[in-house]
């Protein structure tokens, strides 16, 4: 979304509906419908058309801005919207927001196409998926073709319309006016149709004019755009001076035959166009079809060729798999046979451990015996000893007993 800042020579005023009433009530007929009030019907030819009869598209810094022949342009193809009915044709509902164009924007392949944006209808809903317009009320022009200042007489016929948007798609190009906030959808995109059309595209500057009207020369457009109000000041409802009644207007089947005629002269001519077209666009589609049919053969032999190189991608990857495969079981076997080798080393000491620990269990069980045996042996000397010593002391017992007996009695 982009912030657009028009130029100004002037601060826009503010006016109400009013400047609608009385400036296309000589242009026209004012009548009342019961859903939108005071409606304008354009006092205009059999066929016409907004946004697409006697005007074109010019680019300016808003975008792509209808620039209107009839003198009244200024204010219908700006602000409010366009319904058709099928009594009066096409009828005017003002509105209070300035944008370059109020219409729905779509492109398919050759093509850019617009039609008038209904009454009630936001921005915002005109752009989303559920909004649909009829068929017959859209006007389609060749990409190339667009921006032509004589572009009606590029139009396409309507009766290819159902092919078109069957195959469009819509131009989603909302920018936002930053002096009134107002949002707009500023419609195909300048450099896209530069390429389409080849041809430069100079922006037109918009002008603020001080009276209602507009005037295009030297890069300028200058254009009545006040600021809008439905009511006056004071907040009393604005009406137009004369409101005419149903039967006082012509319907629309009831104007200028001549014109009928010319229309049907035209639609001659656009249909010996459309058929060239169709020609033309037959011979495209069948050298589409060629170049279509050249490229999928060679989509075909790339996706054979990429396939086939996938294919010996997959098989060397198999084949390393494998060998990886082989390599791993090796190195698993081998370490497998040094655990095995490690663990027979481990029992070997454990073995050799056992043993010396057997032996030293041996030996410690011989010291024991023999300490035993040193103790027997010592007991055994203790007890020699302490009988000699109870013989010595029974000898010496029996020696002092003899020396008693040999000494005789005392005296």
């Amino acid at each position: 979304m982009l912030w657009i800042t028009p130029q100004k020579v002037s601060a826009q005023v503010s006016i109400n509906f009013q400047v609608f009433y009385d400036n296309l009530s000589p242009y026209g007929d004012w009548v009342y419908n019961p859903n939108y009030g005071y409606v304008w019907v354009p006092d205009v030819d059999y066929g016409f058309t907004p946004y697409s009869t006697d005007g074109y598209w010019a680019f300016t810094n808003a975008g792509w801005t209808w620039i209107s022949d009839y003198s009244w342009g200024w204010a219908p193809f700006h602000y409010g919207r366009w319904m058709y009915d099928n009594y009066y044709g096409w009828l005017w509902i003002p509105g209070s927001e300035w944008g370059p164009g109020w219409v729905s924007w779509r492109r398919s392949e050759g093509y850019y196409g617009w039609a008038p944006i209904g009454p009630g209808i936001s921005i915002t809903f005109a752009y989303s998926s559920g909004y649909r317009l009829p068929n017959n009320q859209w006007t389609f022009v060749r990409d190339r073709d667009f921006g032509r200042t004589n572009i009606n007489n590029y139009y396409v016929n309507s009766s290819v319309n159902t092919t078109i948007i069957r195959n469009s798609t819509v131009i989603n190009n909302i920018q936002v006016d930053n002096s009134s906030r107002v949002r707009y959808n500023s419609g195909p995109n300048r450099t896209e149709v530069q390429k389409r059309t080849g041809r430069s595209i100079a922006p037109v500057v918009l002008r603020e004019r001080r009276s209602p009207g507009q005037n295009l020369g030297k890069g300028e457009l200058q254009i009545y755009r006040p600021r809008v109000t439905k009511n006056n000041s004071n907040g009393q409802k604005t009406a137009p001076t004369i409101v005419s009644k149903r039967e006082d207007v012509r319907q629309v089947s009831q104007r200028n035959s001549n014109t009928q005629s010319q229309k049907g002269n035209q639609q001659a001519r656009q249909q010996q166009d459309q058929q060239q077209n169709n020609n033309q666009q037959a011979r495209h589609q069948q050298d589409q079809q060629r170049n279509n049919q050249q490229e999928q053969q060679n989509s075909n032999n790339q996706k054979a060729r990429q396939q086939q190189e996938q294919q010996q991608r997959n098989n060397q990857q198999a084949k390393q798999q494998q060998e990886q495969q082989r390599n791993n079981q090796q190195n698993q076997q081998q370490r497998n046979n040094e655990q095995a080798q490690q663990q027979q080393a481990q029992q070997q000491r454990n073995n050799e451990q056992a043993k010396k620990q057997q032996e030293q269990q041996q030996n410690n069980n011989q010291q024991a015996r023999q300490q035993q045996e040193q103790q027997n042996s010592n007991n055994e000397q203790a007890r020699q000893q302490q009988q000699q010593q109870q013989q010595q002391q029974q000898n010496n017992n029996n020696q002092q007993q003899q020396q008693d007996k040999k000494r005789g009695p005392k005296q």
